[in-house]
């Protein structure tokens, strides 16, 4: 991976297992070699919101992305699935979204819900270590980026890593327009 210009210090996120939550661990460590290549940093977790924290660290909006929960049910059955798209977008929940869940209306899912089933903090969320089963739906230019900030799984920290490993994981759809510029629509 190239040098970052971020005012993070970043270093291998297996490194420090204790800023990770503990699916995302376990997640980075399943991915055998692949995992080596993804960095964590420890940030101030009352700067884990995307602006606050783009400001203060010096990462590009565009070089950071944001992982959202969505549900939706359709005949009775309750449907999950994770989307990420850059920070300067907003994931196209009731569009793009829920055509692909093939519900009828897409929410996202409520914090209590999307805690305590991925066992990871709210602001921390991200696709690494999800639940067996849930789709995951990576915004083409995220996969695209040679490096993106996501969440860690806690407030205290962010991993950085390439979109195409993103990409690669076994639960993951690459979409392209799930996500509208922000302010738009």
């Amino acid at each position: 991976m190239e040098t970052v210009s971020y005012a993070l210090k970043l270093v291998p996120a297996l490194d420090r297992p204790d800023l990770l939550a503990e699916p995302v661990r376990d997640a980075i460590v399943a991915l055998g070699p692949v995992g080596g290549s993804i960095e964590v940093a420890e940030i101030d977790p009352e700067l884990a919101d995307t602006a606050a924290f783009c400001e203060r660290y010096e990462v590009p909006p565009e070089e950071s992305a944001n992982c959202v929960l969505v549900a939706g049910k359709r005949a009775g059955e309750s449907r999950m699935a994770a989307a990420l798209v850059l920070a300067t977008t907003r994931a196209d929940v009731n569009g793009a979204l829920r055509r692909l869940l093939d519900v009828r209306k897409a929410s996202f899912a409520a914090r209590d819900v999307a805690t305590g089933l991925t066992g990871m903090e709210y602001g921390g969320i991200t696709p690494l270590g999800l639940p067996d089963g849930w789709p995951v739906y990576v915004d083409g230019a995220v996969a695209a980026a040679a490096r993106v900030v996501i969440g860690s799984g806690v407030r205290r920290s962010k991993l950085v890593l390439a979109g195409s490993v993103l990409a690669a994981l076994p639960s993951v759809t690459v979409v392209d327009e799930l996500a509208v510029p922000v302010g738009a629509g």
